[in-house]
Parts: C-alpha cells; sequence; structure tokens
C-alpha cells in the first residue's frame, strides 16, 4: 500500500480530514493537548476508512498548515485585507471558531479560577489546554479543579 509520502493532498482528501477534524471530541483533544500524536494516529486510522491513505505525520503536518494558513488569512480579515483568501477558509472557520474559550475570575486569595470550562479541561496558558488529570497527577500539592 502507498503511504502518500510526498504526495500533494487532493481535494477530496483535504475534506475527509476536515470532515474528522470537525468533530467535536477531535476538535476538543486537538486544542487541549500539547502532545497529540495518539490523536493523529486516530485521526489517520479514520481517514484510512474513509479511504484516504495518509500516516499521522502526514495528518499533523496537514494539519498545522492548513491551522496556520487559516490563521494568516483570519488575521488578514480583521485587519481590513478582505481580498486574502484559501481554500477551505469557511470550512476551517467553522471549525476554529468554536474553539473553547475560559474566562478567568480572581477569587478572594488572590488565585484565578475557571468559569465555564468543560470540566475536565483548563486553559493553562494563552490557549493552551491540558486536561485536570494530568494536573492533579503531576502536581499532586496542588488543587485543580
Amino acid at each position: 500500500m502507498e503511504s502518500g509520502a510526498g504526495k500533494h493532498w487532493t481535494e477530496e482528501e483535504v475534506k475527509a480530514l476536515l470532515s474528522v477534524w470537525s468533530e467535536k471530541n477531535i476538535r476538543k483533544q486537538l486544542h487541549g493537548t500539547l502532545r497529540n500524536k495518539g490523536i493523529f494516529i486516530y485521526i489517520a486510522k479514520r481517514l484510512q476508512e474513509l479511504g484516504v491513505c495518509r500516516d499521522w505525520k502526514q495528518c499533523r503536518a496537514k494539519y498545522k498548515n492548513l491551522k496556520y494558513e487559516y490563521r494568516t488569512v483570519k488575521y488578514a480579515h480583521n485587519s481590513g485585507d478582505v481580498t486574502k483568501t484559501m481554500k477551505f477558509f469557511h470550512d476551517l472557520d467553522a471549525i476554529l471558531r468554536y474553539e473553547p474559550v475560559i474566562q478567568l475570575a480572581a477569587e478572594e486569595n488572590g488565585r484565578c479560577s475557571a468559569t465555564e470550562t468543560p470540566p475536565e479541561w483548563t486553559e493553562v496558558f494563552c490557549g493552551y489546554w491540558i486536561s485536570i488529570a494530568y494536573l492533579n497527577y503531576h502536581f499532586p500539592s496542588q488543587i485543580f479543579q
């Protein structure tokens, strides 16, 4: 079976990737995990079920490239340049504009607590999310809720 290494992604392959990426559980995991090899192994497996033969590294590279290009176009649009565009922009906008947002509220003891956060995830720094279970395991002296 051909691995697809060095082969450009077809429009159908990108649509299949976007279809898997748009699933709520996948979006949540991609947004909340820094070490995401396992997620991309799963995405590659799902793509194989859809007839797309790509390995996890190719899936991750395409994901990163699409996300970078999307953010570049989005920034241009927000700066008033509506002429900059990309293929699949509206699909990516539908996926990426719903990334979880955290609101921090100061508590009396000076610490911040998250409000309206998915119960099993918390933002640790500027849009980087992490599992609360991970934090509790690695930092048992702290209290993460």
